[in-house]
């Protein structure tokens, strides 16, 4: 495997934000890339189409609806156009960029949630829900949001410090978290319910992320002698650690990135600029050390690019955006298998999460878990879905929102009565073949008085 870093496609003259917050402060998918900028008063993010890279202008339009810094971005995986925002000044707020990107400053949210005390540092998209929000405040408090009705639904209320760091397994069903009362937690969700927890001494956890379907964590951290350290766990047995390793002596976080299609793990740290990566097994040793990539310019934080925006061409298995703060760079660094032949390479693409939802807000909020569909996104380019129209004009034509919050909430229902009017229009196929059949049983049969 080898690393690319592209130059021409990276993004200059953007004022990155110089807050320390411990966050990535960016967030890219296939049609944007957006980046948390210094600004006066009040903060803000900027959105890029991510086909236009180059020098970008120094005013260009900013997405600047809050009051206080922005502290973390998140974009929908499910409808590209709308992103989530966090901020010092409380609130969390839900955006719709227009196609082709920002012609202005952008002040008016969506919808703006308020249900937190004090400032919001973390958000994270529920993975196979596409209304449901996660929110993590300086009050101790995870806020669960169903979008469809604009209102916090749930409030997790079981940690005793900051919460740094939440995951999600696959389905959505458990959340870890990370937190600076130094313990590690399972939670189910839905509930609040504390499954498992660790006390963790000997390793003070920083970030936790769950290892796809492999029922593990792992978590990066500090060790008693102040050195930076992994751990890998067992989800249902947090007593303790199955496995713990030692990387180095430096001092910046430690950002886990796993990849469940090829279960390789990405160790990124902030303020350096080296990538580590291994292999993940189900077998001792567990994790196997593969390669670094190095780089003279320390990172301040990564993007991920989702599987759907990868160039299966060129065998790109994986893609960060660095955020190099002293230069205003955005600098694209792409996994690339090296391969011969330029037909598709099917043993490096499986079967991966697709981008539709599987579940409705009160679907998941009623108890039901599912996965996101399962298809082959990368077996032609990805081209825009007919029929789904990001921005709900379309659909909400005859019924004009009176409130920008009424718009999302009948964007987020249209959604859902389009699944369920696909659902029933699948059983309707079902039982029109099956009465085929049996008109034609009965044509094959002869009447009995015909045959006298």
């Amino acid at each position: 495997m080898s690393w690319l870093a592209n130059r021409e496609h990276c993004f200059d003259g953007i004022p990155i934000t110089k807050n320390v917050h411990d966050n990535h402060f960016c967030a890219v998918n296939a049609k944007f890339l957006a980046i948390v900028t210094e600004s006066a008063g009040g903060g803000s993010f900027i959105v890029i189409p991510v086909s236009q890279a180059g020098r970008i202008d120094p005013h260009h339009p900013k997405v600047c609806g809050h009051q206080g810094n922005v502290l973390d971005i998140k974009w929908n995986p499910f409808f590209e156009n709308i992103i989530a925002s966090c901020s010092e000044d409380s609130s969390v707020r839900v955006w719709e960029i227009p196609e082709g990107g920002l012609r202005r400053n952008m002040t008016e949210a969506m919808m703006e949630l308020y249900g937190h005390s004090r400032r919001v540092g973390l958000i994270e998209w529920h993975p196979t829900s596409s209304g449901i929000l996660f929110s993590a405040g300086y009050d101790y408090k995870i806020l669960i949001w169903n979008l469809e009705i604009g209102e916090p639904v749930k409030m997790i209320d079981c940690h005793s410090d900051v919460i740094v760091c939440m995951s999600f397994n696959t389905d959505g069903s458990l959340l870890a978290t990370s937190c600076k009362d130094k313990k590690l937690r399972v939670i189910e969700p839905r509930s609040g319910r504390v499954l498992q927890h660790a006390s963790c001494k000997n390793h003070r956890v920083n970030r936790v992320v769950f290892l796809g379907n492999m029922k593990r964590l792992l978590t990066t951290g500090v060790s008693r002698w102040n050195t930076r350290q992994i751990a890998l766990w067992d989800q249902e047995d947090l007593s303790m650690p199955m496995v713990e390793e030692e990387i180095d002596g430096l001092s910046g976080l430690l950002f886990p990135f796993y990849d469940a299609d090829t279960h390789m793990l990405y160790l990124a740290g902030k303020g350096d600029g080296n990538i580590r990566y291994y292999e993940i097994t189900t077998e001792k040793p567990y994790l196997q050390y593969l390669m670094e990539f190095r780089s003279p310019a320390p990172q301040k934080g990564l993007g991920v690019m989702p599987k759907h925006g990868l160039d299966v061409t060129a065998c790109e298995v994986f893609r960060f955006y660095k955020l190099v703060t002293l230069k205003g760079l955005i600098e694209p660094i792409s996994m690339i298998v090296p391969r011969r032949s330029e037909t598709y390479q099917e043993d490096i693409y499986p079967m991966t999460a697709g981008t539709e939802p599987a579940l409705s807000a009160n679907d998941w909020l009623s108890g039901i878990n599912r996965g996101t569909p399962n298809q082959l996104v990368f077996k032609a380019p990805v081209k825009e879905k007919k029929g789904v129209v990001v921005n709900g004009i379309d659909l909400l034509e005859n019924v004009p929102p009176r409130t920008e919050n009424e718009l999302l909430r009948m964007f987020f229902r249209q959604q859902e009565e389009l699944r369920k009017l696909k659902e029933e229009l699948n059983t309707k196929d079902v039982k029109i073949r099956q009465l085929e059949l049996e008109l034609n049983n009965l044509r094959n049969v002869s009447p009995v008085g015909n045959n006298v």
